[in-house]
């Protein structure tokens, strides 16, 4: 038997729900093993073969999506199979509506478990990319990780309408450190307070902000091109920019925001949008 890697095959970016903490967006790194026999040209799978067809599954599954643990008491979860629509509650008990959401089934990926995690999801992926691969190929394992990260850092959700892809989708997220150079000095006490205020945050753009229906719930909806999109979330969670929320119109605001507070200072932002990719703005004197 023999056995092929690949780190570091993809990221995989999206939101949860979690009881407590809201939609929640994550960023896991994704590192495959495949065990099996050599073929006739001496290969278990070719790299680049391997490569497309297992990064496209994955992305086409559970990345861009709002993940939900089917399982969870209080979750309530309503699928039009002909609209091909789907619709979630989540009442802690039996007369508060905490979280609500409606959008395109496709937009939603579900776990059966009462929490998502790494361990919940890594079975489900596994079982979907062993069906995928050639005879030869015994078993694919998957080792889901999230980036080591040394300073600060938070996790964002948002949704895009203007989007031509899956950034449209209302609730999806990233786990994402950022920078903060204050005078061409990192600047930690800034990098923790965005990183407190930004925790676990839901990013509105302040024209997708629509009146609610759910009392205590703050709506959120627009039109993309895959469909119609709503989410009722808690106030408390959310934060209005007055842009869309892409991370170089995040970057500008977080820079210009520093600015407007100490206007004689030189601000350099440097916003990760998950790992490894991200978008650097700058404001005051000279920017």
């Amino acid at each position: 038997m023999n056995r092929l890697f690949v780190d570091n095959l993809t990221v995989i970016d999206f939101s949860y729900f979690h009881p407590r903490r809201g939609v929640v967006g994550e960023s896991w790194i994704v590192d495959v093993e495949l065990d099996g026999e050599l073929n006739d040209e001496g290969m278990v799978f070719d790299f680049g073969h391997v490569k497309k067809l297992l990064k496209q599954a994955i992305d086409e599954g559970m990345d861009h999506t709002l993940v939900v643990p089917t399982q969870l008491p209080g979750l309530t979860i309503e699928e039009d199979t002909i609209q091909e629509r789907v619709r979630i509650d989540y009442r802690p008990d039996s007369e508060t509506l905490a979280f609500a959401y409606e959008s395109p089934r496709e937009a939603v990926f579900m776990i059966d478990s009462a929490d998502v995690s790494i361990d919940s999801a890594r079975p489900l992926l596994e079982t979907h990319l062993n069906n995928l691969v050639p005879d030869n190929v015994s078993h694919v394992s998957l080792n889901l990780r999230t980036e080591r990260i040394d300073g600060d850092y938070y996790h964002y959700s948002h949704g895009l309408k203007k989007h031509q892809g899956d950034c449209q989708r209302i609730c999806h997220g990233h786990r994402s450190r950022i920078e903060i150079y204050r005078n061409n000095k990192r600047d930690v006490e800034a990098e923790a307070q965005w990183a407190n205020t930004f925790a676990d945050i839901y990013l509105i753009t302040a024209e997708d902000a629509l009146s609610s229906d759910y009392e205590g719930l703050t709506h959120v909806g627009y039109d993309a091109e895959q469909g119609r999109f709503d989410v009722w979330l808690n106030p408390n969670q959310c934060y209005t920019m007055a842009t869309d929320t892409t991370v170089e119109l995040i970057a500008t605001h977080l820079a210009e925001q520093l600015a407007n507070e100490f206007p004689e200072d030189y601000w350099k932002v440097k916003a990760f949008e998950g790992v490894a990719k991200g978008a650097i703005a700058v404001a005051g004197p000279s920017a």
